[in-house]
């Protein structure tokens, strides 16, 4: 059965509902037609040069991105621009472009939650509830509440030093930079993907001992060790890519069981800009 991009982006708004999305986000079809045929779809983090490109020499007809490729209002575009050359090699091979970002943050079963359980949390709370935030089922049928970040506990105490090890070990990560008393005891983590700064007042006013985000600043960290608390930047990229391998899967899924023969692939071409030398 061959599905529209129009069918496919309302499976995925099935797993994460636009309406999630924070009022200053811009989610959903970026470039293209909700009309155009869908047999191959591509999801990755990012809508990259590289990544379209390869899309579009591969005939992918749906790329599934978590970041959008337009986040501000575009005043033009223009085809020297690294977005306006993305927009036209898109529309030029036909390839849509769709972003699910903060509605798949907040969702339960989406970024958050996949960070929280790839570390091994358990007990998992909301760290930051918003207005457009409530209760969902997951997948199991369970309602699960939805918000920015998530509070959980570990299976033991440890220290900010080792849980830093155990971060690094379950991320596959060569590094993280942290902040406090490496010996800070340590039982329940707040964590954030992608930019968490914004909420740190939100792990303040919670029982969490750690903050385990990226993009995090000197005085963030300064503030958390006046706080006696401590920091665990695990780096934008790394917070937020695990969700490209959930993403496919649960798609997979979902139209396997619809009986679609629709190609669905995690993009294996990004990497993360930042390198520790």
């Amino acid at each position: 059965m061959v599905r529209t991009v129009g069918e496919i982006i309302n499976f995925v708004e099935k797993l994460a509902p636009r309406e999630l999305a924070e009022p200053w986000d811009n989610v959903g079809l970026q470039v293209g037609s909700r009309d155009w045929p869908v047999k191959s779809v591509w999801v990755a983090l990012d809508p990259l040069p590289q990544v379209v490109a390869a899309a579009c020499q591969a005939e992918v007809d749906l790329l599934i991105t978590h970041h959008p490729l337009i986040f501000k209002p575009l005043t033009s575009v223009d085809c020297t621009t690294p977005t306006g050359d993305i927009i036209h090699s898109a529309l030029r091979h036909h390839l849509a472009i769709f972003s699910a970002h903060t509605n798949l943050d907040s969702v339960a079963g989406g970024v958050n939650d996949s960070l929280a359980r790839r570390i091994g949390l358990r007990n998992l709370a909301v760290l930051h509830q918003g207005e457009q935030e409530g209760m969902s089922q997951d997948g199991q049928g369970q309602l699960a509440v939805q918000g920015l970040g998530r509070t959980g506990d570990l299976s033991r105490e440890t220290t900010l030093a080792s849980l830093a090890d155990e971060v690094k070990k379950c991320l596959d990560l060569k590094s993280v930079a942290i902040a406090g008393d490496p010996a800070l005891a340590v039982r329940r983590v707040a964590l954030c993907s992608g930019s968490g700064a914004s909420l740190l007042g939100d792990f303040f006013a919670s029982a969490a001992q750690v903050y385990i985000s990226g993009d995090l600043r000197y005085h963030d960290a300064r503030d958390v060790e006046a706080a006696g608390r401590g920091l665990i930047d695990i780096g934008h990229f790394s917070s937020e890519h695990l969700i490209v391998d959930v993403l496919a899967g649960k798609l997979t899924d979902m139209l396997h069981r619809n009986n679609d023969d629709v190609s669905i692939e995690a993009c294996r071409l990004e990497a993360d800009p930042f390198i520790t030398i």
